[in-house]
This record gives C-alpha cells, structure tokens and sequence, in this order.
C-alpha cells in the first residue's frame, strides 16, 4: 500500500506542473504581432504621404491627374497590334491593351525559344566532340558577354534594315510564294476558317489533353512494370488524327489569305515588322546563351554515377540524358530559369530603341506625350510588368517544389 500511494504520488507531481505566468512585454508572440502591425503602419503612412504629396504637387503645377483620360480618344497609330483599332475613335485604354499584347507576344515566343535552344546549347557544351563543345563554348561566351541593346540594334540595323526591297523579296515557300521577306518584315498566308472550324479547334485542345492523359499513364505503368511505351509516336498521331477527323466530319473549310504584291507592298496575309524580329531573334539568342550555362551547371550537378548505372542497365546515350540526368537536373536548372523568363519579359522593353510597339514605347512615349498623366501612365506599365513576373514566378516556383527533393 505505501508503494502504491508513493507511486500515486509521484504521478500526480508528474502531471501537476506549475503554470507558466504570461508577461505580455516579454512574451515572443506579442513581440512579433506588434513588430508586424509598426511595419504594416509604416508601410502604410509612406505610401499615403507619397500619393498625397504627388496628387498636391501636381495639383499646384495645375496638371491633371486621376484615370479618366484611359476612356478619351487617342489620335495616333501603330504600325503592329493584335486588336482592332482606328486613330481617332480607339480609347488610350485600347492603346494601354494594344502595348500589352505586344509585349506578351514577344516575350511568349522568346520565353519557348530560348527555353529549347538554351537547352540544347547546354548540352552541346557537354559534347564529347571537341568541335561541337567549342562552336557551343564560342557561341555562349560572344552573345553572353555583349549588351543585349547592342544586339537589338545589330540585328535590326545590320541585318533586316539591309535585306532586300519589296520587289525583290525572298521567297522563304520554297516557290510557293506564301512566305515573304523584306526590308519591311515578314510576310506570309493567314488562315481564314469558317464558322464550324471552331469544332476543329477543340478537338485540338481534347487530344492535347488526352496525350498527357497518355502521357501520365504511361509513366506511370513504367514505374510499375517497367515497360516503356511510345509516347511520343503515340501523342503525336492523337493531336494530328483527332482534329483532322473532326475537320472533314464537320465539313468545316479552311481558306488562306495570301499576301500579293500590290503597288510598292504586299496586301493580304500576315505580316510581322522588322522591330518584333529583330528583337525577337536577340531576346531568343540572348536569354539562350545563360540559360545554356545554367543547363551545363545542372547536368554537372548530377553524380556521373548516374550516368554509368544507366548505361550499365542498357540505356543509350540520348535516352539516359533524357530519362536520368536532365530529371535531376531540373532542381538546380529550375531556379535560374525563373529569374531568366522573368528577365525576358523585362528586357522586351528595350524594344523601345528600334521602335517596336511594346507597352513602353506605345503606351509610356508615345501616348504620354499626348495625354500627359505621367504618374498615372509609368505606374500602370510597372504594374504590367510586375504582375507578368510574380505570375511566372509563382507558377515556375509550383513546378519548382515538385521536382524538388523531399527529407524524410
């Protein structure tokens, strides 16, 4: 009885324990709640004084301030949008989408660009052919280490200003004459569908999804079985069969505007400026040149133990690269990926130098000089650009953590 009441006992002093007094001045959380609301409050106050002390300034110097100029006429063209627009009835509004158009057009396609040549550069760079490895060493250390600006300007002055004149054009159709260039950009045919092409068009974007439905699927029997499937072979029949049935099924039609040679230029068709080429063609080689070295600097991130299990397990060369190395290289290639993308679409507003009708030069010069409501106007392009490199931050930061490793 005297162990069981000892025992009882010593529980009840184990489980009795003395409270914790709460000292609110010392207390970690209270400390780190306050330290928040003082940071927000500054934050706060700064921003109100410096809009309070701009909106007086500029009301003292009697200039107009506030967005209601985005809804007045503005009375300029551009020579490249994507929208329709006519000088005189289109809105500075309509010129502020028109300028983000653009520059999302050409960051898109410098983004997809860069990404696949940046790639295969990286690899090069690795090649066990002396030439290879050094044509590919040359090509990073020249483009690398030249200001992008001046690229800008080579390629548009040097390059496309001295290609031929419209009666002389290159015929890049091989004699079809579908395809034109010129001093004054590219020219080529233009799809026009008819009403019941849009069936056509899902049917696309159904066996996109379903060869990454295959895709996922086969990976997936892969890591259980370990048999492979042709993936690629097999995605690539979905996406071209799938439409293709559906287009002659609906009876849909599709025509091609093409351009013509009328007068001293081609009417019909597309046509890209040698402004969004030239700084199309920079952007790619650019960005390309770092992000081979990030690519190079991943794969050799990777153990060559990986290499040689792969080769010992009968993997070809192309296939361990593409299936061991490249996968595990992804984690230390993802993180300057993000910078370099977000840097695309940045350095895109240098197009401003040759003229390219980007938010910079058509929204924030042009349409400035015009309307005035500079605040207005410059803070509406950083904001664009702001919100184009958070969302490819976060998006690429998603991907991110997914090929990341995880602890245990």
């Amino acid at each position: 009885m005297a162990i069981d009441g000892a025992g009882k006992a010593g529980k009840t002093a184990a489980v009795l324990k003395p409270k914790e007094k709460f000292d609110f001045f010392h207390d970690e959380r209270v400390r780190s709640a306050v330290y928040q609301i003082l940071t927000a409050c500054v934050v706060s106050w700064l921003a109100w004084y410096l809009i309070s002390n701009t909106a007086h300034n500029l009301q003292v110097r009697g200039m107009n301030t506030g967005f209601g100029f985005l809804s007045a006429t503005a009375g300029f063209d551009t020579d490249f949008k994507l929208i329709e627009y006519k000088p005189g009835v289109g809105t500075y509004g309509r010129i502020f989408v028109i300028g983000c158009l653009n520059t999302l057009l050409v960051s898109f396609f410098a983004i997809i660009f860069s990404t696949v040549l940046g790639f295969i550069v990286g690899v090069l760079r690795l090649s066990n052919n002396w030439l290879v490895g050094r044509l590919a060493l040359t090509y990073v250390e020249i483009v690398r280490n030249t200001p992008l600006l001046l690229q800008i300007i080579f390629w548009y002055v040097g390059v496309f200003a001295l290609l031929p004149r419209v009666k002389n054009s290159i015929d890049l159709s091989a004699g079809a004459e579908v395809v034109f260039l010129n001093n004054r950009g590219l020219y080529a045919a233009w799809p026009v569908p008819d009403d019941l092409y849009w069936m056509t068009i899902v049917a696309f974007v159904a066996a996109v999804i379903g060869a990454f439905v295959l895709r996922r699927w086969a990976h997936k029997r892969q890591d259980e079985t370990g048999q492979q499937f042709p993936i690629f072979p097999a995605s690539l029949a979905i996406i071209i069969v799938v439409p293709t049935i559906v287009y002659y099924a609906s009876g849909s039609t599709l025509n091609w505007d093409v351009p013509t040679l009328q007068g001293f230029n081609f009417a019909g068709g597309g046509a890209l400026p040698p402004a969004f080429l030239a700084l199309l063609i920079a952007l790619v080689s650019y960005h390309a040149a770092h992000l081979a070295e990030a690519v190079r600097a991943g794969i050799l991130s990777v153990s060559k133990g990986q290499t040689e299990a792969a080769l010992a397990i009968g993997l070809r060369q192309n296939k361990a690269m593409s299936l061991i190395i490249i996968p595990q290289a992804m984690r230390a290639i993802v993180p300057p990926m993000i910078s370099l993308w977000m840097n695309v679409v940045k350095n895109s507003s240098l197009a401003i130098a040759i003229g390219y009708s980007d938010v910079v030069a058509l929204f924030m010069q042009t349409a400035l000089n015009q309307a005035g409501y500079a605040v207005e106007m410059v803070g509406m392009t950083m904001a664009f650009y702001m919100f184009i490199s958070l969302s490819i931050s976060g998006l690429l930061n998603i991907y991110n953590k997914r090929v990341q490793l995880e602890e245990r």
